[in-house]
């Protein structure tokens, strides 16, 4: 769908400039972004590679499984559908340290890695169970203690000082998922999203 958007978006763009004689602008400026896009990417290239190693000295330093320990007694209560010891809470943990991280490229399979441990406990495989959902809501909203990704975007695009939303996105991605934690516990007390065997809260 999003592909078809920008496809309509950049033949109109094309078309509008040729009617109004800017043809030669449309190629002035194709040529332009196109040497930006690459620019850009390379500098992206060596920033993220820095932030992943980071992440893996991390991983190997234990400090990522140190913040699985700090946080999976808050989880808990978020998911008590998941049993204790059960993998899909080291899925949902990593994936969550991924995010909060601002490792979107790391989270992502780490997402969908707790999301096939968690369809594992789901009673309903054809409905998302609310471990599922409350899931999606936190990892979308993802509390990002280091928007690594964002900051070598930045970085990479000249800023003169990358690091200054950290402040910024950590106060606006902790109302996000409280919101969609509050959002989620709230919706499936509700008698039109409960099944069957679902306990009375």
């Amino acid at each position: 769908m999003i592909n078809s958007v920008w496809f309509v978006m950049v033949v109109a763009g094309i078309l509008v400039g040729g009617i109004n004689g800017r043809s030669e602008n449309i190629t002035t400026e194709l040529i332009l972004a196109v040497r930006e896009a690459v620019e850009l990417a390379l500098g992206l290239v060596g920033v993220m590679s820095l932030w992943l190693g980071l992440m893996r000295i991390a991983e190997r330093s234990g400090f990522v499984e140190l913040l699985s320990r700090i946080v999976q007694p808050f989880l808990r209560r978020i998911f008590p559908e998941i049993p204790p010891g059960h993998p899909a809470m080291g899925a949902v943990v990593m994936a969550l340290t991924a995010g909060a991280l601002g490792l979107g490229n790391a989270s992502t399979p780490l997402g969908l890695k707790a999301m096939k441990e968690l369809q594992s406990l789901n009673p309903h495989p054809e409905i998302a169970s609310n471990s599922m959902v409350t899931f999606l809501a936190v990892e979308t909203s993802s509390i990002t203690i280091l928007p690594a990704t964002v900051i070598a975007l930045r970085a990479a695009a000249g800023s003169s000082d990358p690091t200054e939303i950290i402040g910024p996105t950590l106060v606006v991605s902790l109302m996000g998922t409280i919101a969609g934690i509050v959002a989620a516990k709230v919706m499936e007390r509700l008698p039109a999203y409960r099944t069957d065997d679902t306990p009375p809260q």
